[in-house]
Order: structure tokens, then C-alpha cells, then sequence
């Protein structure tokens, strides 16, 4: 197994050179392909790719497999959280891209344009940035593709699954939606949180993983229901709300990632360096927090927290 480069010129930042394999098996079968690194400090989804790519071999592929383990190295070499740093664009906003845009919007193009488009399926895996905690999760986008697109939600075996509506698209932009959108069946798997290479995360991802490619029939061996590797059946939400803070200040959250809470529950406070409430947070509706802002710094506009619609 030999790997590819593939580089990405016409860049503020210089060129980029994002290596990868792709293994193509002697059978029959769906060509998939597995993402991370999208945003560069979510390093328990590029490690989970990693150790995929190392043990890919031909003769065990039935179809093909790209599996990419750093789509956004500039971030990943800068350790920089969320953001492109030549234009301080979300690359997970950015898709499918732009030729003639910033830097964030070529590389979505020049990664869209070759590892998507011509897939069969994609999975993107990621994990709570540095300043978030998170429950693992997978999110897949309302489409005419939704039903396989969910099967491979549940196959990976995460505690929640959050099905996304084309008329509220909370991620917008995404590797996931700009797939949905030209016919590919999609899903983000996140497991792990505040950018720490944490062992049971990375396990989660590569059972995961595994299990969708054998559901999909790439991979030799059984697949087994998603709730075998979640420990119980995944919880269903149809959408959520990310919210955010009009002040800047000090944040301070009042409940846990993975709560399940009632609508007007106070869900955690923004003060002001020396004291006194600026804003308080409070749900919207009931819901579970499937990832929370865990720094105290935060700014105004600044993201806090995702609450996943109903339990």
C-alpha cells in the first residue's frame, strides 16, 4: 500500500501537501471514504484514522477505501482550534467550496472535488476542540439520501444521533451537508473532547469506523447493532440549538455535557471579570447537551454550547 499526496496549490498560506491511501479491493463493493482533521486539534478522529490507514490491506476491501487522516495540515502544524489560520475561515463551514475564495474555501473545493465527489459514502470524523467538552455523538442531514445515511449514524454506535433539517441547517457548510447535497449518503462521528488524545475516544472512533465499513460490506466480518457499542440503543434528535452569548465575558456552565434538561433550565451564566451576572443561559426547550464551551473566556457572539432537540 502505497501513499498519495495530494497537493493544493493557489494558497496566502503556500502550498499543502495532505497525504493519504487508497486501497482497492479485488471484490466488488462501495468506494467510502473516511476524513479527519478537519479542524486540526480534533486529534482523537485524526488518530482513529491513522491507525486505519496503517491497517488497510487489498485483499481484506471489498470496493475501495480512501481514508485521509489531516484534510486542514495548517491548522493541524499550527495546533490552531476550528479555523483555516491564513483566513480564520471554519474549513467545516466552508463546503463544497470555492476556487476563486480564501484559503478555507480552496481547500474545501480541492478536497471536495477529489474526495467526495465520486464516493459512494463519507464519514468525517471529529472531536471536541480544545476549548470543548462533548458527548459522543453523529450527525447526518435530511436528503434524498437520509435512510442510508442514518444507517450508518446508528452502525457507528455513538449515544446520540441528530438528524439535521434542510430548512435549519445549524452546521452549515459542512463536509456532511455539501455530500447530501450532490448524493452521498454522510455522516460526522464525534468522539472526544478538549483536544486530549484520549484512548477510550480513539477505541470508540475505530470500533465505529470498523463497524460501518463491514455494515457497508467493505470490510470481512460481521457488523452488530450500533447499541451493542454504545451500550444501549442511540437516542434520536431531530435538530438542535448551538447557542450563543450576546455579551462577552466570563462563562461559567451550570450543568454537565451529556444532561438531559427540561425547557428554562438555567444552563450556566456569562459575568464580568470582577462579578455580576451579564446574560444568563437557559434552554430553549428540552434537550441534551451534546458538546459545551469549556473555557471561561468568551466573547461576544461567542458559541457555548449544543443542545440536541428532545431526549
Amino acid at each position: 500500500m502505497t501513499p498519495q499526496v495530494l497537493t493544493v496549490t493557489g494558497l496566502t498560506g503556500g502550498d499543502l501537501e495532505i497525504p493519504y491511501v487508497d486501497v482497492r479491493g479485488p471484490a466488488d463493493g462501495p468506494h467510502v471514504t473516511v476524513i479527519a482533521g478537519v479542524h486540526g486539534t480534533e486529534y482523537t478522529s485524526i488518530a482513529a484514522v491513522r491507525r486505519l490507514a496503517a491497517v488497510l490491506e487489498r485483499d481484506v476491501v471489498a470496493g475501495r477505501v480512501t481514508a485521509v487522516p489531516v484534510v486542514n495540515p495548517s491548522a493541524f502544524w499550527a495546533r490552531s482550534p476550528f479555523v483555516v489560520p491564513a483566513d480564520g475561515k471554519n474549513l467545516n463551514r466552508s463546503f463544497p467550496g470555492d476556487p476563486g475564495g480564501t484559503d478555507a474555501e480552496v481547500l474545501a473545493h480541492r478536497l471536495f472535488e477529489t474526495f467526495v465527489v465520486g464516493s459512494d459514502r463519507l464519514v468525517d470524523l471529529h472531536a471536541g476542540d480544545l476549548p470543548e467538552a462533548l458527548e459522543p455523538f453523529a450527525i447526518f442531514e435530511e436528503s434524498p439520501v437520509e435512510d442510508a445515511s442514518r444507517e450508518m449514524a446508528l452502525a457507528y454506535g455513538l449515544g446520540h444521533v441528530v438528524r439535521q433539517t434542510r430548512a435549519v441547517r445549524t452546521v452549515a457548510g459542512s463536509s456532511c451537508a455539501a455530500a447530501a447535497d450532490v448524493g452521498v449518503p454522510a455522516i460526522v462521528a464525534e468522539s472526544g473532547q478538549n483536544g486530549l488524545l484520549e484512548t477510550a475516544a480513539i477505541d470508540r472512533h475505530v470500533a465505529g469506523l470498523t463497524n460501518v465499513l463491514r455494515h457497508l460490506g467493505v470490510l470481512a466480518g460481521k457488523a452488530v447493532p450500533g447499541e451493542e457499542l454504545a451500550g444501549s440503543p442511540a437516542v434520536e434528535h431531530q435538530g438542535w440549538h448551538w447557542l450563543r452569548t450576546p455579551v462577552g465575558g466570563w462563562w461559567e456552565p451550570a450543568v454537565p455535557v451529556g444532561a438531559a434538561v427540561e425547557a428554562g433550565t438555567l444552563l450556566g451564566t456569562v459575568s464580568g471579570l470582577l462579578g455580576g451576572v451579564l446574560h444568563e443561559v437557559r434552554a430553549p426547550e428540552a434537550g441534551v447537551l451534546l458538546f459545551l464551551t469549556t473555557s471561561p473566556a468568551v466573547t461576544e457572539d461567542g458559541l457555548l454550547l449544543g443542545l440536541a432537540r428532545g431526549r
